[in-house]
């Protein structure tokens, strides 16, 4: 795919408020930019960190070409000294960022960005879109395969994408959430991960009968076929595939239904594939499922979920809400804190430049996060507890300074992360929150700064 130059991918005001620091003398001043989220959707306890990769990659190659200049200049706005700055920038900052696939909290920051006023504006808007769709579409995912248990999910969301690139990255991100493949073929493609799909209700149509459609199909793909039962009534659609699989010696394959009340009809599926003698058979189902109805399926002899539009939009809940806030700026050499202040007590920040840390007990289980401001002394973690620090430079010098793990990896290290957590958190709907504990010098700050306004 020819790659895209998405440097005008911002919203309009980063510009003019870029050209006002440029005016104002603040083109150089070092500031410093929290990225994270205020609530957890769907009323779960955590989220997961994606989009790390695809910011990276954008932050590295940000420039404004020509065509991006003029169009600028023909906006009547902004003076030739302000687009000459633009067509010769580059992002010399600083990012520091979670771990792709990392349990991320409420009101902590996922990423910090130091750099000068005019090159942490123009970030904001791709940052944001990139960790607030991917990070949506990971945290459902993983909601999903968990109500799963131990059986297998396939998105297969690639349709009811809110379009292509919403496709492309949701399916990549459905699989850092945990789903097992993707019936999108060039998101296999881009991202190496394992294809998946049955057959259409339209194969079953072309042909005069739908036992030679399950013929011809099986014939072509005779590798553990999938056949779809329920083009016209599911039980004749069984016995049709149960004839083809024994006619043609198929080994292992299964039946998938696609309408119907899945749990009870499931259970006849189930029967009569064991007395055929197909026990090792599998039963796949599908049907505008989500974690709510996965999880009602639970005591179902159902062996894979295929989940589609419910995970690729995040419905009901499709907004992860992540902002973009100043923290702090240097004057003089010295971090002063900046505060955001609001009637609404959600959207007031915590101020500062700040490091966090997870506390673990002895036996490896996440008890707490914190946040300190980032000269504090710290005091020593409780006792037999381990304080790890979560945020780590990215992105130094003008390029990266990590290497992302592959998706595989960043799945699998998102499954190990889990297992460290109390398993109430674990639950669609947990009874306690994760605590986010602010030190005694943050508290004192925020609470003063609030006073002074």
């Amino acid at each position: 795919m020819k790659k895209e130059n998405l440097a005008l991918l911002c919203d309009f005001y980063e510009f003019t408020m870029s050209q006002g620091y440029f005016k104002q003398g603040l083109r150089d001043r070092i500031c410093y930019f929290d990225v994270f989220f205020r609530k957890v959707p769907d009323g779960g306890a955590f989220a997961i960190f994606a989009g790390l990769e695809d910011i990276l990659d954008f932050v590295s190659h940000l420039s404004f070409s020509e065509d991006d200049i003029e169009f600028l200049r023909k906006q009547e706005l902004f003076d030739e000294d302000f687009l000459a700055f633009l067509s010769e920038f580059k992002f010399e900052g600083e990012i520091y960022a979670m771990c792709e696939g990392e349990l991320v909290f409420a009101n902590e920051p996922l990423m910090i960005i130091k750099a000068r006023a005019i090159e942490a504006q123009l970030l904001e808007t791709f940052l944001l879109c990139t960790i607030n769709h991917q990070s949506l579409i990971a945290t459902k995912a993983n909601r999903i395969v968990r109500a799963a248990g131990n059986k297998p999910v396939l998105e297969f969301g690639a349709r009811r994408a809110h379009g292509s690139q919403a496709a492309l990255k949701g399916s990549k991100a459905a699989i850092l959430g945990g789903c097992l493949s993707t019936s999108n073929t060039l998101a296999c493609k881009l991202y190496g991960l394992r294809p998946s799909g049955t057959m259409a209700h339209s194969w079953v149509q072309m042909f005069e009968s739908e036992y030679e459609a399950f013929k011809a199909y099986v014939r072509l793909y005779p590798k553990n076929p999938i056949l779809l039962i329920d083009t016209y009534e599911c039980f004749m659609g069984l016995e049709n595939a149960i004839k083809v699989f024994k006619e043609e010696g198929v080994k292992e394959g299964g039946v998938r239904l696609d309408s119907g009340d899945l749990a009870t009809l499931s259970v006849a599926l189930r029967q009569r594939l064991d007395k055929a003698g197909l026990s090792h058979f599998k039963i796949v189902v599908s049907n505008g499922l989500d974690e709510y109805g996965i999880e009602a399926l639970k005591d179902a002899p159902i062996d894979a979920f295929g989940v589609g539009e419910r995970l690729i939009t995040a419905t009901p809940n499709a907004i992860f809400g992540g902002v973009y806030k100043l923290v702090a700026s240097e004057e003089k050499g010295i971090i002063v804190p900046k505060i955001k202040i609001s009637e609404d007590r959600q959207k007031s920040t915590t101020p500062h430049l700040k490091r966090v840390f997870r506390i673990y007990d002895e036996k490896g289980k996440a008890l707490y996060d914190e946040l300190f401001i980032y000269d504090e002394i710290l005091p020593p973690p409780p006792l037999n507890c381990q304080r790890v620090e979560l945020l780590r430079c990215v992105f130094k010098e003008g390029k990266p300074c990590v290497r992302v793990p592959s998706l595989e990896q960043s799945a699998d290290f998102c499954r190990q992360q889990s297992l460290k957590f109390d398993e109430d958190l674990l639950k669609l709907k947990p009874k306690k929150n994760y605590k986010l504990v602010l030190s005694k010098r943050l508290k004192d700050l925020k609470k003063k700064l609030k006073t002074r306004f």
